[in-house]
């Protein structure tokens, strides 16, 4: 039985209180973030919705992926959005032991040095990563980016629809919201972004990058 926080707990937040878990504000701006990319096809579809509703968003790229699609990683970059770091083959932090976990995350980073690119974004896969690797991570500089509004796109066993009132039921100023340019994850998406996107619209919202 799968289990996570759509809305992330108050108390989460305080505990972890080191990582971003939404940005501070009174206006209406919020942060889309897309996980898993960047995917032939899929991560096109987005920029193109994106595009259509000027909205900008940050993207937390696997390293693996990068290197099979540099183009479309290249196009992300010269369309206005940001760049975070997902890890090179999409580690889980509390099963990978400390050493493999940096060496993960610095074998991504030289992806991206590759293309020109350097970011103190990071996203752990899964949201799992231990107190060890997220200091060390702090040490280097990186911001942790979590989130508040999880559309749980990436669940084949929801619908659509629950995945797109996911995010407006919760949405708030400030909010970092998570989808996933994933295949996996793309039957909702598909559904739930372009009506997010027209309702932060409708409602006066404005959608920034991460930095």
């Amino acid at each position: 039985m799968k289990f996570y926080w759509v809305k992330t707990n108050w108390f989460i937040k305080k505990l972890f209180f080191n990582y971003f878990w939404s940005i501070p504000t009174n206006d209406k701006i919020v942060y889309l973030t897309f996980d898993d990319g960047p995917t032939e096809n899929i991560t096109h579809w987005v920029l193109s919705n994106l595009e259509t509703f000027h909205a900008k968003a940050t993207f937390f790229c696997i390293g693996n992926n990068v290197q099979k699609n540099p183009i479309l990683f290249k196009t992300i970059l010269q369309k206005g959005h940001k760049i975070g770091n997902h890890t090179f083959s999409h580690l889980k932090g509390w099963n990978t032991s400390f050493e493999m976990y940096l060496e993960n995350i610095f074998r991504c980073e030289q992806v991206f040095e590759k293309e020109k690119l350097t970011t103190n974004l990071f996203r752990p896969p899964y949201g799992k990563i231990t107190f060890k690797q997220a200091k060390k991570l702090r040490e280097k500089g990186c911001k942790i980016i979590m989130w508040d509004v999880l559309s749980a796109d990436f669940d084949t066993t929801i619908s659509p629809e629950k995945c797109l009132q996911n995010v407006i039921q919760n949405v708030c100023p400030g909010s970092i919201i998570v989808f996933h340019d994933s295949h996996k994850a793309f039957k909702n998406l598909q559904y739930a972004l372009p009506k997010t996107l027209a309702f932060l619209e409708e409602n006066g919202y404005k959608c920034n990058v991460l930095d």
